[in-house]
């Protein structure tokens, strides 16, 4: 599986991003500035299609990551470093959806990668993507979260469950009732398409 840009090299990236929290904890920049080109993508593409908006997103990964810097001290190991840091982030998007008034679509061509594709592909596979964006921003924002983390960022429930701070089965509830409605939704607009 290719490297995403920017993610550390090594055999287990767990343990090298937890030497980097230690390392950030004690004031060093250049582990945060490592930590932050690692997660960013991933951070945004997760704001991202939980809130669809283009300046809450950059938002809430530059407070998510000035909240890591902050208090890199005090992650115990308990669980992930991912899991620790998108539990901030799901927070912090949370409190911006709140917030936020009027949203703004986000700029879609910032998490999509076309190359290789044709025209034809290319415009199916946007509107497939498109769909499936507009059903999910449908959903309540704790069943879009499960969704999105276990299909988006390959999460496992129990990952989950910690990042969104609730029992595990509650996180399978959410999964069970956002499938089942995202299926109506996905069957609502065939059948209107029609």
């Amino acid at each position: 599986m290719p490297q995403e840009r920017g993610q550390m090299s090594g055999s287990n990236p767990e343990s090298e991003e937890v030497r980097l929290l230690a390392r950030i904890a004690a004031g060093d920049r250049l582990a945060f500035e490592t930590l932050y080109r690692t997660y960013f993508s991933r951070l945004s593409r997760f704001v991202g299609r939980m809130a669809r908006n283009a300046a809450l997103i950059e938002e809430v990964v530059n407070d998510t990551m000035l909240v890591v810097w902050q208090k890199a001290a005090t992650f115990d190991g308990s669980c992930k470093v991912s899991t620790w840091i998108f539990a901030i982030a799901y927070r912090k998007t949370l409190k911006g959806l709140k917030a936020s008034d009027d949203p703004v679509e986000s700029d879609a061509s910032l998490y999509e990668d076309d190359s290789g594709n044709q025209p034809e592909q290319t415009m199916n596979r946007q509107q497939l993507q498109q769909t499936v964006g507009e059903a999910l921003d449908q959903l309540p924002a704790a069943q879009r979260a499960v969704m999105v983390l276990t299909y988006y960022h390959d999460m496992a429930y129990s990952d989950i469950a910690e990042v969104v701070d609730c029992p595990l089965n509650t996180v399978k509830t959410r999964m069970f009732h956002a499938r089942h409605r995202l299926k109506d939704l996905l069957w609502n607009e065939r059948e209107s398409s029609r």
